[in-house]
């Protein structure tokens, strides 16, 4: 059997000196290659604490996180900076786009801003993810001149360009009306089933989760139920 992209084992993560709160209590998540899985919970469950942990942005108090086949636990600083440039990919609710720079910039800046300089393989990629998001008409446009929709899916392609294993995407539809958010789940999901790029859905949206492949609940820093599509 392959080995996952995610395995998330008791993971505690505990903030404060003195009086010590816990975000996450032992949760558990495995995440096999090539799915889909939405990730729900009521406000101070602990999501954004685990996404964290599994976008290697923060390190737990116990317990491990191993991605793709790496135990974190045993890498420095700049071993994460490493893996979490080969492995990840992420899309927020707001886009972090750089609003000086264009459509196309933002989508080569992952990989540019490593190198140093922008080769034209990265170029050509670039285009390519953003005509294949539908923005072909807007690739030189400056982000601030795309609506709220076109600058997710601008998200979308930069989260892409490195051709990363595994995407986590925190309430990448929460700032967006009904028809833009189904535009970008829809893209989401073609990415997934055409490339094979597993997703790590954060979302309040009933909707969206429900099309997911599988649905992870967390309350109180633990995973409650993981129920898969029917």
């Amino acid at each position: 059997m392959a080995e996952p992209v995610l395995s998330v084992v008791g993971a505690v993560r505990e903030y404060g000196e003195r009086v010590k709160t816990r975000a996450l209590d032992g949760a558990d998540l495995t995440v096999e290659r090539g799915e889909l899985v939405a990730l729900v919970g009521p406000s101070g469950s602990g999501k954004s604490t685990l996404l964290n942990l599994v976008g290697l942005l923060d390190r737990p108090t116990a317990g491990r996180i191993v991605l793709g086949g790496v135990d974190t636990a045993g890498l420095d600083d700049r071993g994460l900076t490493a893996l979490r440039a080969r492995m990840l990919g992420f899309v927020f609710q707001f886009h972090h786009l750089l609003p000086a720079f264009t459509a196309l910039e933002n989508v080569m800046l992952p990989e540019w801003g490593d190198r140093g300089y922008a080769s034209k393989e990265l170029r050509e990629r670039s285009e390519a993810l953003l005509r294949d998001v539908g923005l072909a008409s807007r690739v030189h446009y400056r982000t601030n001149d795309l609506s709220g929709g076109q600058q997710q899916r601008v998200a979308i392609a930069r989260a892409l360009v490195r051709r990363p294993a595994l995407v986590l995407a925190d309430e990448p539809t929460g700032n967006l009306d009904t028809a833009s958010s189904k535009e970008v789940f829809d893209l989401m999901r073609r990415f997934n089933v055409e490339s094979g790029t597993t997703f790590l859905v954060v979302t309040h949206d009933g909707r969206i989760a429900d099309q997911c492949d599988r649905v992870v609940e967390l309350v109180d820093g633990r995973v409650t139920s993981d129920r898969r599509r029917a």
